[in-house]
């Protein structure tokens, strides 16, 4: 796989700077059940990299003594960490929100029958890929069967109250593009996805997510191999918003890699970016008493990505 960060690290990107900590978003595994031509962390079925749970009871206390609102995990397929579910748990248990980024087809694994269930009964907020409503596309992006897996855990989300328009059970879809380009606006493509999931399927949900695909890690070097990265780049660089920055996940949430490692974004993870300013990598046993407000944020070029068009993170578009 080719190497991004060379080509993003010398960057006109302007300063940021932290706000207020409330998220803790967490990597627990890079191992998933599908390989995504767009995944940013290059997960697939041979990856073993997982959280243990010394890491994970860390993590708890942080969120104890940072007064975190929201735990957001995310792999890989989260699910798949041996520990996952006593981590919502006793995330639960603090009345934190907890957020499970799904893939969906983890629903109809053999060994996960249970997890819709286990999701529904701890009011897990689930945010689920489904980059396409149509299955040739899905398919096109995922792999063969991934768009009929997809609708089936979807309609097993939906039949526990997922998605319901009046009930307290969250279920969110996420877009990223196929290719090169950016998403289109949010707002009349998330009514076009509850159109043709409630015509076709029957499928309800709450929000759709548009995210663009960042250049880095699989996307990235497949950009290289293709010859489409420069452009890629440049077309980011001149989509740039700068009403996104406020809303920039990166101010507000801490991210840690599956050895308790901390970055200031999952795409920073990705690259291996130390947190803010730091000459090394920070663990975040150092943090438990560290106030991050005001506090520089690392940057390069792949944060273009994140400022482009309408903006995109972890919760859709910014703008």
């Amino acid at each position: 796989m080719h190497a991004t960060l060379p080509r993003l690290i010398a960057t006109d990107f302007p300063p940021l700077r932290r706000a207020r900590l409330t998220t803790l978003q967490a990597n627990l595994t890079y191992r998933c059940n599908q390989s995504c031509l767009h995944c940013h962390v290059a997960a697939s079925p041979r990856r073993q990299e997982a959280m243990a749970w010394p890491t994970m009871a860390l993590m708890l206390e942080f969120i104890r003594r940072q007064g975190i609102a929201t735990l957001d995990l995310t792999g890989g397929a989260p699910e798949l960490n041996p520990y996952f579910r006593r981590l919502v748990r006793e995330a639960r248990a603090l009345g934190v929100t907890v957020i499970d980024r799904c893939n969906l087809t983890i629903l109809e694994e053999p060994g996960q029958e249970s997890l819709a269930d286990f999701l529904a009964a701890q009011a897990v907020e689930v945010v689920a890929s489904l980059p396409c409503y149509s299955a040739g596309n899905v398919d096109a992006q995922r792999g063969d069967g991934v768009f009929e897996a997809s609708i089936a855990g979807l309609r097993r989300l939906n039949a526990l109250g997922y998605g319901a328009p009046d009930g307290d059970l969250v279920l969110n879809l996420v877009y990223n593009p196929q290719g090169p380009s950016l998403p289109p606006p949010q707002a009349p493509l998330e009514a076009a996805y509850h159109r043709e999931l409630w015509e076709h399927f029957g499928i309800r949900f709450n929000r759709l997510f548009t995210l663009a695909n960042m250049p880095i890690q699989r996307f990235g070097s497949t950009l290289i191999s293709r010859g489409q990265f420069d452009d890629y780049l440049a077309l980011l660089k001149a989509s740039y918003n700068a009403a996104t920055r406020e809303g920039l996940m990166c101010r507000s949430t801490l991210s840690v890699d599956y050895q308790g490692r901390v970055h200031d974004c999952d795409f920073n993870q990705q690259l291996r970016m130390p947190l803010g300013d730091s000459p090394r990598q920070v663990h975040l046993r150092e943090l438990l008493e560290h106030d991050l407000e005001g506090a520089p944020i690392r940057i390069a070029d792949h944060c273009y990505g994140c400022t482009a068009g309408q903006g995109s993170s972890c919760g859709g578009a910014l703008t």
